[in-house]
C-alpha cells in the first residue's frame, strides 16, 4: 500500500511539473509575440531566435510573505537613459531559497496607466550575481499583480524574469533596480543575455 501511494505521489508530482513547464513555455512564447505586436519594440521576428533563457526550474518559484508598505512616499527611480520614473513602494516580500532569505521590494507606478488593464501591475526590478556574466549586466525585471497578494502571501516566479529593452537597444528608459533589490546570490532563472547584436537608434 505504501509503495502504491508513493507511485501515485510521483505521478502527481510529474504531472504538476509537466503542466508547469507547459505554462512557462506558453508564457515565453507570448513574451516573444509581444515584441512583434508593439510598435516601439526593439526586436523584429529575425531577432527572436537570439533570445535565450534558463531551463524552467520550479525551485525558483518562491512562496513569499508580504507586508504592505505604510505611509510610503513616492520617489524618483532613475533609468539608464538619465530620466526618472515615479514609483511608490507597495509591499515588501520575504522568501527563502536554499536557507538564504530574500527581501524584495515591490513597486507601483503612481501614474495611472493609459490602458486600465495594467492598473494592478506591480514592478520588481532586481540585480543578482549572474549580471554581466550569463545575464544582462544592468539587471532584470519581474511583473506581478497586487491582486496576487492574498492573505499576506504572494508567489514570485523567477523563471519569468525578463530583460529590460535596454538589453537589446539604446534609446529606452529602463529603470535601474534600487539597491534594496540587489541580491547577493546567483539567480539562475529566467532570461539570459541576448545573443544578437545590440542595436542603436
Amino acid at each position: 500500500m505504501i509503495f502504491h501511494f508513493c507511485i501515485l505521489l510521483n505521478c502527481t508530482t510529474s504531472k504538476n511539473l509537466d503542466t508547469y513547464k507547459s505554462d512557462l513555455y506558453q508564457f515565453r512564447e507570448n513574451y516573444k509575440k509581444d515584441f512583434l505586436e508593439n510598435s516601439r519594440s526593439p526586436l523584429t521576428a529575425e531577432d527572436l531566435p537570439f533570445l535565450d533563457f534558463y531551463s524552467g526550474n520550479k525551485e525558483w518559484v518562491l512562496p513569499c510573505t508580504c507586508v504592505l508598505a505604510e505611509n510610503a512616499i513616492p520617489f524618483e527611480m532613475p533609468t539608464y537613459s538619465g530620466v526618472t520614473r515615479t514609483y511608490i513602494l507597495y509591499s515588501v516580500a520575504n522568501c527563502k531559497r536554499k536557507n538564504k532569505t530574500l527581501t524584495l521590494h515591490l513597486y507601483k507606478n503612481i501614474h495611472p496607466p493609459i490602458n486600465p488593464m495594467y492598473k494592478n501591475n506591480l514592478f520588481l526590478p532586481f540585480k543578482d550575481l549572474t549580471n554581466g556574466e550569463e545575464t544582462y549586466g544592468c539587471g532584470r525585471y519581474i511583473n506581478l499583480l497586487d491582486t496576487e497578494i492574498k492573505n499576506g502571501k504572494i508567489v514570485i516566479d523567477f523563471n519569468r524574469c525578463y530583460n529590460p529593452w535596454c538589453a537589446y537597444s539604446d534609446g529606452y528608459n529602463c529603470p535601474i533596480p534600487p539597491r534594496e533589490n540587489h541580491l547577493n546570490m546567483e539567480v539562475e532563472a529566467g532570461e539570459k543575455n541576448f545573443k544578437g547584436e545590440q542595436k542603436y537608434k
